[in-house]
């Protein structure tokens, strides 16, 4: 390999003692990517506590086959290099590999047999102290012909940490099932929602509808509905009404929509004779889990609450905290977003933003801290907020993200769930029930962590907005 090129050697260039060599330094990293694509997660690469040979050796070791293949990018790179077809490998491990070693691996000319191109290469890795870690012996097939190609830039690998949610879903498995209604599941995504949360130990579903539609619907998914019960609805509507009915006389301890609009759902459960509602507003959360932000996060309101006033957004930022503090946060951090992070007369976001500081340092607020206005960049990142000046304990550092209006969540959640790989459980609070609202495209993790999240609500008696 040179500069920005590869090039061969054929089987009539080769030479015996003719050699190529190729260095790096492993990393922690290194080692997880290779558990990951393997699915070698052997506790001595990972734990650094596991007790192997009955002692605990404090450092993690790399796998050993890690190392085996940069033999392979040597022989494949630089010698014989592209063209070359592998046969045989032997490979004897002399010495652990551990993090922040230097391996330089090398390959060397033994043998050439012809006909067949055949050629028998010496395999060795040293470490940093010229200590052999691995020798062996490589079996190939060289090129014919020579080779002359543009160096291909190595795929950039990103390692995601394992989902935030496990320990929430760990948790919600570990009880017993509690009763939800499955509210209209007369579409097969709804369908398979019932029998996935089932499925998982999470809820025992009550599926409320018109029950020819939904054992057809059922029949055409390919699933079976034994051992679920069926309360049957002339329609929608009815489904809405019945279900609010169960859960006011706590027949039912879960609210889930199917394939109903949300507006009849929601009006139904806020409708003044429903006996569901609270004296507060009732809200979305997006709690999200996004791979590249070091703990979960909130995005509220991003599909209920269109143009909320100032008092709608006080409810909203109280149901999120509440729902961030039974998540395990102490006293959760919530960043009123604007466009900007100073208060503009001509900007209603940047008002509303500073009222609430004020009403949470006032106590209208509670069980958090509040700051705003402030932009998205300076909520989530601190290099953000010091370039800028921002001295405040939520900047960089944000439990909770209060949007303006529904248009600016409902993006901002679509663009961390799209662009940023993240896993979103939806949840409406602020009702004497949690109701799970997510959509047709969300997928199963989504999905099961929404189903979790409102069990965990259940089962601590901490539902946002029913007084304790």
């Amino acid at each position: 390999m040179t500069g920005q090129t590869i090039r061969n050697h054929t089987f009539a260039a080769l030479k015996i003692g003719d050699e190529a060599s190729l260095t790096r330094t492993v990393g922690v990293n290194d080692i997880s990517l290779f558990a990951a694509v393997s699915g070698d997660v052997n506790p001595a690469h990972l734990d650094p506590l596991f007790i192997g040979d009955g002692t605990a050796c404090g450092q993690i070791a790399a796998h050993g086959m890690w190392t085996a293949a940069m033999v392979s990018a040597v022989l494949g790179t630089r010698l014989p290099g592209p063209g070359t077809i592998y046969l045989d490998q032997t490979a004897h491990f002399r010495c652990p590999v551990v993090p922040g070693d230097t391996i330089t691996a090398t390959v060397r000319v033994a043998e050439k047999r012809d006909p067949g191109r055949i050629v028998v290469l010496d395999t060795f890795c040293t470490n940093q102290r010229g200590e052999r870690v691995l020798e062996g012996a490589a079996t190939v097939v060289a090129p014919a012909n020579e080779m002359t190609l543009p160096a291909t830039p190595a795929p950039k690998a990103v390692l995601l940490p394992a989902s935030r949610y496990t320990p929430f879903i760990d948790e919600a498995r570990a009880a017993p099932p509690i009763r939800a209604a499955i509210v209209h599941p007369c579409s097969r995504a709804a369908i398979l929602g019932a029998v996935e949360v089932r499925d998982e130990g999470l809820l025992d579903p009550l599926l409320i509808g018109p029950e020819a539609k939904i054992r057809a619907v059922a029949e055409e998914a390919g699933v079976s509905l034994e051992g679920m019960e069926i309360e049957s609805t002339e329609h929608s509507h009815a489904a809405a009404a019945r279900a609010v009915e169960l859960a006011v006389a706590r027949k039912v301890a879960v609210l889930v929509k199917g394939s109903l609009h949300t507006d009849e759902l929601l009006g139904a459960v806020v409708a003044r004779e429903s006996g569901l509602r609270t004296e507060r507003r009732i809200s979305h959360a997006y709690a999200m889990d996004v791979p590249a932000y070091g703990k979960p996060v909130i995005v509220t309101d991003a599909a209920i609450n269109i143009a909320p006033t100032l008092e709608h957004k006080r409810d909203i930022c109280q149901n999120a905290i509440d729902l961030m503090r039974l998540m395990g946060a102490d006293q959760p951090r919530v960043a009123v977003l604007a466009a900007a992070e100073m208060v503009n007369p001509a900007m209603p976001a940047t008002l509303d933003a500073a009222a609430l500081t004020v009403m949470a340092a006032r106590g209208q607020i509670t069980g958090g801290l509040v700051d705003g206005p402030l932009a998205f960049d300076n909520a989530i990142s601190p290099e953000a907020a010091r370039t800028k000046g921002i001295a405040s304990a939520v900047a960089g550092q944000a439990d909770i993200l209060l949007v303006p209006d529904l248009e600016a969540g409902n993006m901002l959640a679509k663009q961390l769930i799209y662009f940023a790989g993240a896993t979103a459980a939806g949840l409406v609070l602020g009702a004497r029930v949690p109701i799970v609202l997510t959509s047709r495209a969300d997928p199963l993790s989504a999905r099961i962590a929404s189903a979790a999240l409102a069990k965990l609500c259940v089962l601590r008696k901490a539902v946002p907005g029913v007084p304790a």
